[in-house]
């Protein structure tokens, strides 16, 4: 599969995203496609403006058709004052604070809590720092068309900041915004990645590494997030009933998993040789989480093992985990509460990917 090689860059005191790759015809017409794509002659390169969403955007836009190697990009912290908008104003982060204390009291998550009230703030600056109570809905669709399309943020940004503007106004009660008449926008239908089990299994085992074996099976096992497996500490796994504990995972929820008696030796094997002191799965320092980049290389290097050239992430081995449940004839309410989701339509993607019911499908063509 053909490579893009994805770095950061700072040029004429902007922040950019690179793209580079071996001249090739098909993958220059795919980057042009690309809303804010363009050529930088200086570079080399074709460049993007950088968000903290970038990447999550390329690698949903490339999926399955381009090997994404961003192991490069080192992330930056945007600086608070991006060119062209004025400082926020003492009295709209004053109201924001307060907004800001009301979510914590509410137990917002810490990530929900700076993302809207950055994008509160993102907002109000646009708008330069206007008072809230003379703000209508056409400012918002001014801030949507000129700020965020104009700058290729991608949907799922723009709808969290329409999301943050909402809660807000809804908050703070100075408005006149219709908030019944503001619609998030559409978001594409995105089908998850499946592996069949052979291909899980080769990924599995690929690795000597007792460790690496063991993270990747457990993501695999139990359905994991990145996250949720970085987290798990040593007492969140119940070997005498088979039972893993997922403390505070996506949406602030706790759940338990079942995991097999497979597993589990796997586990103790690694323990035994590993023995580490709080989380299940720690850093070059006892005590520290693993990190996340180190992660993603471990699959990485058990995908160049294998020779397979699908551009596999850790969470392709998640929807297979449910994908492989629905096929072995698991109830979707189950699988719903095995992986974390607050709606039932969520599960119900994996029904569009299982073969079970689509191989049940006569083509015509057949009857030729």
């Amino acid at each position: 599969m053909k490579t893009i090689f994805i770095k950061f860059a700072e040029f004429q005191k902007k922040h950019f995203v690179l793209l580079t790759f071996p001249f090739d015809f098909e993958l220059k017409e795919m980057v042009k496609t690309l809303a804010a794509a363009d050529w930088e002659p200086a570079l080399k390169a074709w460049t993007i403006p950088y968000s903290d969403a970038v990447i999550p955007n390329l690698l949903s836009i490339f999926e399955g058709k381009v090997w994404l190697d961003y192991s490069g990009f080192k992330k930056v912290k945007i600086e608070a004052k991006p060119k062209g908008l004025p400082a926020l104003g003492a009295e709209l982060a004053l109201e924001i604070q307060k907004f800001t204390d009301w979510m914590r009291n509410r137990r917002y998550s810490e990530s929900t809590i700076k993302n809207y009230s950055q994008g509160v703030g993102l907002f109000f600056r646009f708008m330069g720092n206007r008072n809230p109570e003379l703000i209508t809905n056409e400012d918002l669709e001014l801030f949507q068309k000129e700020y965020i399309i104009r700058n290729g943020y991608s949907a799922s940004f723009q709808s969290g900041v329409i999301n943050a503007v909402k809660l807000f106004f809804s908050n703070r009660l100075k408005r006149k915004l219709e908030l019944e008449l503001i619609e998030r926008p559409k978001q594409p239908r995105i089908l998850p990645h499946v592996l069949p089990k052979e291909e899980v299994k080769l990924i599995l085992q690929a690795h000597q590494n007792i460790k690496h074996r063991a993270m990747l099976s457990l993501i695999y096992a139990c359905g994991l997030r990145r996250g949720e497996l970085l987290n798990l500490k040593l007492i969140d796994i119940d070997s005498h009933r088979g039972m893993v504990r997922i403390n505070q995972g996506k949406g602030a929820k706790d759940r338990m998993v079942p995991i097999s008696e497979k597993v589990l030796e796997l586990l103790r094997e690694y323990y035994r040789y590993e023995k580490p002191g709080v989380y299940l799965f720690e850093g070059q320092h006892r005590g520290e989480k693993y990190n996340e980049r180190s992660l993603q290389q471990v699959l990485k290097q058990a995908l160049e093992k294998t020779k397979i050239k699908k551009p596999v992430t850790l969470h392709w081995l998640r929807h297979s985990y449910a994908t492989h449940l629905l096929e072995n004839g698991t109830d979707l309410r189950y699988i719903q509460e095995l992986l974390g989701h607050n709606s039932s339509k969520t599960t119900e993607i994996y029904t569009h990917v299982s073969q079970k019911s689509l191989q049940k499908i006569r083509s015509p063509f057949d009857d030729l």
